[in-house]
């Protein structure tokens, strides 16, 4: 038993292989969507959360949640680093700790997701980086796994 963890008795699960090994998406996607499309892309991508079986893990207004992510895609995708400007440092699998996420719980998320790339003409996300970044919301996604 893990008596310093505040959040529960017991230890974290923790992904074999660490913090994901993957690079980040290429600049190039926000220099072709810009930060409005970007917000846009994670307001639809909330959309398809609030109607999931994972719903119960986000906050009750989801409109807000998405542009705490947009604002950490826009610095992912190569614009300015608007989360930690107006937030912090990231340190997500930290901030996901309270929140049971199992294997079934990240592939919902990552279906939610793909869902919404399914059309990615609507954001102007450019198609041939499309396939590198479901990489590397695949491997990212996998470090928020927190319960085996």
């Amino acid at each position: 038993m893990d008596t310093d963890h505040p959040l529960t008795s017991e230890v974290p699960y923790t992904p074999p292989g660490g913090p994901p090994q993957v690079d980040r998406p290429d600049p190039a996607i926000f220099q072709a969507m810009g930060q409005a499309n970007i917000y846009k892309m994670a307001e639809d991508f909330y959309r398809e959360l609030e109607q999931s079986p994972v719903r119960h893990l986000f906050p009750e207004n989801m409109v807000a949640a998405s542009r705490k992510q947009a604002m950490f895609l826009v610095g992912i995708l190569g614009g300015p680093p608007l989360y930690q400007q107006k937030i912090g440092p990231p340190r997500l699998r930290a901030r996901h700790l309270p929140f049971a996420i199992d294997e079934s719980a990240r592939q919902t998320w990552l279906s939610c997701f793909k869902k919404v790339l399914e059309h990615p003409e609507r954001y102007q996300f450019p198609g041939e980086h499309l396939a590198g970044f479901i990489q590397w919301l695949e491997a990212f996604s996998a470090w928020m796994v927190n319960k085996g």
